[in-house]
């Protein structure tokens, strides 16, 4: 049982009623109803019985939310001893599966040079998850790219990008100089699992629903292009295959690349982070 899962189930049992316990977390609702059946799977029982109006704790619910709390416990005491027995001062940034932008690169050197002290643990995400684990408490900062879900988060626009539409290069298509959008309406996308973030699935699909291979990952993306021929939504700034191309796309607004972080966090290394990611990004 992992101790994300754990706190899933503790912020559910506490407030009885998977939406309030979402809203808490931070995340939308369908991960939080995922991640409680996988944990009934694999305590082989049920832990909840649901209605209309909420849930309540089985017997066994009872036994493992003792269990749990004292685990959660005993981890937060175990971070504190560790992170007093080191001497540093940690902060965990999340990244979207981008490790190609320049200015992380930037923002990486100008960080070494202003707080060498710090110890920064990376976390690399895919697509699926805009926020790079941040609503699931794993990680204080977060550069990625948006639009996506901004309740209870703070958000600082960094750099935007022009986005254009990544074709095989043998496509007709891919001689245009410019697309619009409604060209793109009779071919197949590559699009996200079901349960991604709304605003950040309709973003990358033009705003409509689309049909086509479902992608995690940016090479999965390019893949899905080279192998099936379906087309997608990229920002400009990055090398592409030989076999594929990217065309401007004349009615798509920009990407913004973005430091987000929860609302309301006074960690004091979250906001000189955020001052050097701004000047790094600016240069």
């Amino acid at each position: 049982m992992e101790l994300r899962t754990l706190r899933y189930f503790v912020a559910v049992a506490e407030e009885l009623h998977f939406g309030r316990a979402a809203t808490r977390l931070h995340m939308s609702q369908p991960p939080l109803s995922r991640a409680i059946k996988q944990l009934e799977a694999d305590a082989g029982a049920l832990l909840f019985a649901r209605s209309p109006t909420g849930v309540t704790l089985t017997p066994v619910g009872t036994v493992l939310l003792d269990e749990a709390r004292a685990l959660l416990d005993h981890a937060d005491r175990v971070r504190v001893r560790v992170r007093a027995a080191a001497g540093a001062e940690t902060l965990t940034i999340g990244i979207l599966g981008d490790g190609t932008d320049p200015g992380v690169a930037r923002l990486a050197a100008a960080y070494r040079r202003n707080r060498p002290a710090i110890d920064i643990r990376i976390r690399d995400t895919d697509l699926t998850d805009p926020t790079c684990g941040l609503r699931a408490g794993l990680v204080d900062v977060a550069l990625t790219r948006a639009p996506f879900d901004e309740t209870a988060l703070t958000v600082r626009v960094l750099r935007t990008d022009p986005v254009g539409v990544v074709l095989r290069a043998d496509d007709p298509l891919a001689r245009r100089d410019g697309l619009r959008l409604a060209e793109l309406s009779d071919r197949r996308w590559f699009r996200f699992p079901r349960g991604t973030d709304p605003v950040w699935q309709s973003y990358w699909h033009g705003g409509s629903p689309r049909e086509g291979p479902v992608v995690r990952a940016v090479q999965e993306c390019l893949q899905a292009v080279l192998w099936n021929g379906t087309v997608g939504l990229a920002p400009f700034g990055h090398d592409l295959p030989a076999q594929l191309a990217m065309v401007p796309l004349t009615d798509m607004p920009p990407s913004r690349v973005v430091a987000v972080w929860n609302k309301g966090d006074t960690n004091p290394l979250i906001r000189s982070f955020i001052e050097i990611a701004t000047a790094a990004y600016r240069h």
